[in-house]
């Protein structure tokens, strides 16, 4: 359970990364945010997104290394 737990918060921290950055951008479209504060919101979302396929193709490795052992 706690691996589950673990892979659920981070895929919903990388969601609400990408939520800000979008919300960040729309503000900066508006002339509500400054330039500064989107690059960092959007770098942000784009080290949650990387970190998450990095997991994601870990864990595929992983599994494919399983199915190729000896039973």
């Amino acid at each position: 359970g706690q691996f589950a737990d673990m892979v659920k918060q981070v895929s919903e921290d990388a969601v609400e990364a990408g939520k800000l950055g979008e919300q960040m951008t729309a503000d900066a479209v508006q002339g509500k945010a400054e330039l500064t504060d989107v690059v960092t919101a959007i770098a942000n979302a784009e080290v949650t997104l990387q970190t998450v396929v990095a997991v994601r193709d870990r864990m595929i490795s992983a599994y494919q290394e399983i199915l190729r052992m000896p039973i």
